[in-house]
């Protein structure tokens, strides 16, 4: 006779909890690196992007692509910690998704599709970050 056991809740938790936060840290990392893709092309050819008059938050591109340039790599080395499932990572990425959030809002005129893109990602990063409890991780005191 066959018996078939039920998995542990915590262990279904433990579960969930893992892959939202490789979900993020998959997330944060494309973002992080769009981010220096966008930045890189500001600053080397402002041509690419639209500049609109009269832009209350208007800043010079190569200005953009700098700040883009330095979110982007944030971004991928604090997705690289959330790799493992560390709460500093955690926190940081919710904070650097939420800068990168406000940055791309800032630039939207410049990149609209691309900027709303980013947004959605990064929402969907904090999203992920948030709804994961660190009980979930029994390791994360190591």
């Amino acid at each position: 006779m066959a018996t078939t056991q039920s998995r542990p809740e915590s262990t279904a938790k433990q579960d969930w909890a893992t892959g939202l936060t490789v979900f993020a840290a998959v997330m944060l990392l494309v973002v992080g690196v769009l981010d220096v893709f966008r930045g890189i092309a500001a600053v080397a050819e402002d041509e690419i992007f639209v500049t609109t008059p009269n832009y209350v938050y208007s800043f010079d591109l190569t200005t953009w692509g700098w700040i883009h340039l330095v979110l982007g790599v944030i971004a991928v080395i604090v997705s690289l910690g959330l790799f493992k499932p560390a709460t500093w990572a955690r926190v940081a990425g919710v904070g650097i998704a939420a800068i990168v959030i406000i940055a791309n809002f800032l630039s939207l005129p410049y990149y609209p599709v691309w900027s709303i893109v980013v947004i959605a990602l990064s929402g969907f990063i904090i999203w992920a970050l948030c709804v994961v409890r660190s009980e979930d991780f029994p390791d994360l005191g190591r």
